[in-house]
């Protein structure tokens, strides 16, 4: 066992017990997915990333979640590069992070910390009934084609016509599998709908969001950055916002609000990127003891 500094940070908030919680522990790259996933249990978060020297970027990241790895993940990026700066770890106004998904730009504007996710991949359509039955609504609920968009990580993008219909959703697992299967994921990857109105939460949004989760993550995340990202793309796609730059908001009635600004990189029909920036709040700071992948 090895010990290992971590920093607890809130992400696309500047206050405490806001946005979304990631813990992430520095220099720890190296460790098994097993210890990494037992971590990731251990706080009861959605998410944690661990940290490591890179020869491509300025700093590697892995993304973890109580049941497997993933290529990237938004507000643990928000989080972990908020870590990095409150230790001094970071220089100048800009960094890189090599990253399963890829490299991902960072750029520092004071307190704001902006990511560049890549240009998004739109991947299959699913039926609006499945998705329905999935989100136990009815189908008249969803005005809009749901279809699978990645931005480094798919979701299922579900437009639902208002934030009553949005808190309304409660998540089946057995129709949810049969979402994944249309879409071609199997095991582990359950493909929950990103789910979205555009409305904000407050005066100041203009989409309000939820992302329900299958066990053994927690039931829902406060505050998801990689599928906003995704959100943004679909949305600009079909022509439902008109916006180049947006507020989307998340996680307010579940007391954690969360927002993110995000601005699109080249056209509404030819994106290069997806750009979504936020702060990060961070909460606490210690000491993990860890098993090393040797031991």
């Amino acid at each position: 066992m090895s010990w290992f500094d971590f920093d607890w940070v809130d992400a696309f908030t500047d206050k405490a017990f806001g946005g979304n919680g990631c813990a992430v522990v520095h220099s720890a790259a190296h460790l098994s997915d097993e210890a990494c996933m037992a971590y990731v249990r251990e706080t009861s978060l959605v998410e944690c990333t661990f940290t490591g020297p890179s020869d491509v970027a300025d700093i590697r990241v892995r993304y973890f979640l109580a049941s497997r790895e993933i290529p990237f993940a938004g507000h643990p990026t928000i989080a972990t590069v908020a870590a990095l700066r409150s230790r001094g770890l970071v220089e100048g106004g800009s960094l890189t992070l090599e990253t399963g998904a890829g490299l991902v730009a960072i750029r520092l504007d004071g307190d704001e910390i902006e990511m560049t996710q890549v240009a998004p991949e739109f991947g299959a359509h699913v039926p609006a009934d499945l998705v329905a039955s999935a989100i136990l609504l009815p189908e008249e609920a969803i005005i809009s084609p749901p279809r699978f968009v990645s931005t480094g990580l798919p979701f299922c993008i579900t437009v639902l016509r208002d934030h009553d219909a949005l808190r309304a959703a409660r998540l089946a697992e057995g129709p949810l599998r049969e979402v994944a299967a249309a879409a071609g994921f199997s095991g582990s990857d359950m493909a929950e709908p990103f789910l979205v109105t555009l409305q904000g939460a407050t005066t100041q949004g203009d989409t309000f969001s939820r992302l329900l989760l299958a066990p053994p993550s927690p039931p829902e995340d406060p505050f998801t950055g990689s599928a906003t990202g995704a959100m943004a793309a679909y949305l600009w796609k079909y022509g439902l916002m008109e916006k180049d730059q947006f507020i989307a908001e998340q996680g307010h009635d579940m007391g954690r609000p969360g927002q993110a600004t995000v601005t699109r990189v080249g056209p509404s029909d030819a994106m290069t990127g997806i750009k979504v920036a936020g702060q990060g709040y961070v909460l606490m700071r210690g000491q993990v003891d860890l098993p090393e992948a040797d031991q």
